[in-house]
């Protein structure tokens, strides 16, 4: 059996501004902060001769590699998204960037945002625009009614509020 695995779908190329500020702020703190310390570090375990036993240098030299990764990560990504900073014309409908408070039969509520691939956050209630939940969302209106599946369970849920923050 091969290790062979075939590469993953390429996620949307959309992000809201936010995301792209803290991208840009993120590459910008490798790139000017940490990586010129780590190459201070691991110059100065270079001076203290056998570089095979040297703690200090080999785990500044794997800390280089991989803020270089991350670097390379970040700069084509800034380069190839796309990003969403207008208002759609029709406010009531389910787009990009959006806030949607979905309520159930109990009464209630769940209240999501749809972001890009390189945004998400579930402690902030930030989902992917590629997730099965944002598909189901997108281009649906208010009080529309949206059936989810969640753990085996079919839920019944109404779309009461969609809003758009200003970018």
């Amino acid at each position: 059996m091969g290790r062979y695995r075939p590469p993953a779908p390429r996620s949307a190329p959309y992000i809201t501004p936010e995301g792209a500020k803290s991208l840009r702020e993120e590459l910008q703190q490798l790139w000017k902060v940490e990586r010129p310390a780590v190459t201070a570090a691991v110059h100065e375990a270079a001076k203290n001769g056998d570089r095979s036993e040297n703690g200090d240098y080999i785990y500044g030299k794997r800390r280089l590699r991989e803020i270089d990764r991350r670097v390379r990560y970040l700069s084509k990504r800034l380069d190839e998204v796309t990003i969403v900073d207008r208002l759609p014309a029709d406010k009531d409908k389910v787009f990009f960037g959006a806030w949607v408070t979905l309520e159930d039969d109990n009464g209630e509520e769940l209240r999501y945002r749809i972001v890009g691939a390189d945004e998400i956050n579930p402690a902030e209630k930030k989902i992917s625009i590629d997730s099965p939940l944002a598909k189901q969302l997108l281009g649906k209106r208010l009080d529309d009614q949206v059936l989810l599946t969640i753990e085996g369970k079919q839920t019944s849920y109404i779309i009461v509020e969609v809003i758009y923050e200003l970018p």
